[in-house]
């Protein structure tokens, strides 16, 4: 059941990688993403190679430095598409990102009126006692 989800979650928006190129499972995503990554290493290779020579060629330069950085693209929108689509799956609601700083405020707020509360406590007795006297 999970591969199931995994495999039919994983192929969501793989079009934009390579028109008609529809992976069977996960794995074939990974592996069209793999191979997206190459290419971006070997465009930044060719890239720092043209820029150690004494003449670049800057038509050259420019063209690798657009593959890269389409190849770059591709690959995050890929990847924040899984990222959604899989957080989708674990909750059944839409991401809406970590509710860790939210929880970490509200205990804090909670210490903050609970320290409030017992120094109260204080300023109450310390002014019953001096009523008393």
């Amino acid at each position: 059941m999970a591969a199931g989800l995994l495999g039919g979650g994983l192929r969501v928006g793989l079009g934009r990688l390579r028109a008609g190129a529809w992976p069977t499972s996960g794995c074939g995503l990974l592996e069209e993403l793999e191979r997206e990554i190459g290419a971006a290493m070997q465009s930044a290779g060719t890239v720092i190679l043209e820029l150690s020579k004494e003449k670049p060629n800057w038509s050259l330069l420019e063209r690798q430095t657009s593959q890269f950085m389409g190849s770059v693209q591709k690959v995050e929108s890929e990847l924040s598409a899984q990222i959604r689509y899989l957080t989708q799956v674990a909750t059944g609601q839409p991401h809406e990102g970590s509710s860790y700083s939210a929880r970490k405020d509200c205990q804090m707020a909670l210490k903050r009126i609970d320290y409030a509360r017992v120094k109260l406590g204080e300023v109450s007795r310390t002014c019953e006692q001096m009523l008393e006297q």
